[in-house]
């Protein structure tokens, strides 16, 4: 019952914060930029994300029956692993977008115009379905055991691996390639651009010029390493004795805890977000006394 109310809680922080996220891009002119744009939609894969697991999650809390039918976890698999992996082409395209903002900033409106960013929009949506449907329809076909008793809190693709009874090297291997793919590459591509935006700030003269350079660029490292390091433990070998024993509660932190501190991390330290959030609740102070 503990689990289920930090659960419940962080779910509807999760939901509260990132709905005013899209609201507040939608309705405040001056965020209609390609930073916010992306922002945007991480906070749609959020609202998603969450939404495809946590709701099952608290069910199987709140009581004893503990149960989810083979339709349904495959369902879950479905969308979570592909979400999963368009959140982490996601957090790569949002390095890219920072890493010409700071590096190459005159020519930040010609580089980032609205077609890109809905082509790289695209871009981000289509990997997640690619990278499901490469995983997802092997994992289901597995020889599963017959206590059916998945060691997790979702039915995600290193917990279905460990209820094989057969022979799952291939899957091992698929999923190794697949975390190559969507965690290992863009994470060392992400440092790259960092080590980039890093010198770019350093040149930077004047201090207030690198003080909003640094806030522009750590809300988005800080939401990178919360979400890579989780992820990478649990994928990279998912049938190690550290998978095994942690992976779950790991699972819970990346699907549970980092799509909460999304909206936090971005909003608190992010002063055109503080102002659009004062101005529209300003706004409403203004209509109510009317």
């Amino acid at each position: 019952m503990v689990l289920f109310v930090v659960v419940s809680v962080f779910y509807m922080v999760t939901l509260v914060g990132n709905t005013t996220i899209i609201l507040l891009f939608h309705l405040d002119p001056h965020l209609r930029t390609p930073m916010y744009f992306f922002l945007t939609n991480l906070s749609i894969l959020d609202l998603c994300f969450t939404t495809s697991s946590i709701p099952q999650m608290l069910v199987n809390l709140w009581g004893p029956d503990k149960t989810i039918s083979y339709l349904g976890c495959a369902v879950q698999l479905y969308i979570f692993l592909g979400l999963a992996a368009a959140e982490c082409v996601l957090l790569l395209v949002m390095a890219f977008d920072r890493y010409v903002a700071v590096c190459q900033p005159l020519h930040y409106a010609a580089i980032m115009h609205p077609q890109l960013c809905h082509k790289l929009a695209f871009l981000v949506w289509a990997s997640g379905i690619f990278g499901t449907l490469v995983q997802s329809p092997t994992t289901m076909k597995l020889p599963f055991c017959h206590h059916h008793q998945v060691d997790g809190f979702v039915c995600e693709v290193p917990a279905l691996i460990r209820l094989a009874c057969g022979d799952t090297h291939v899957n091992e291997l698929q999923i190794s390639v697949i975390g190559a793919v969507f965690l290992m590459g863009p994470i060392l591509l992400i440092l790259i651009s960092y080590g980039h935006i890093a010198k770019a700030v350093l040149a930077i003269q004047s201090r207030e010029g690198r003080s909003k350079a640094f806030r522009t660029c750590s809300s988005h490292l800080a939401i990178v390493f919360l979400y890579y390091c989780s992820a990478t433990a649990v994928y990279i070998q998912p049938r190690s004795h550290f998978s095994q024993e942690r992976g779950k509660f790991l699972t819970l932190f990346y699907t549970v805890v980092t799509p909460t501190l999304n909206p936090l991390i971005y909003t608190l330290r992010n002063k055109d977000m503080k102002e659009a959030l004062q101005k529209l609740l300003g706004r409403d102070r203004t209509s109510s006394v009317e």
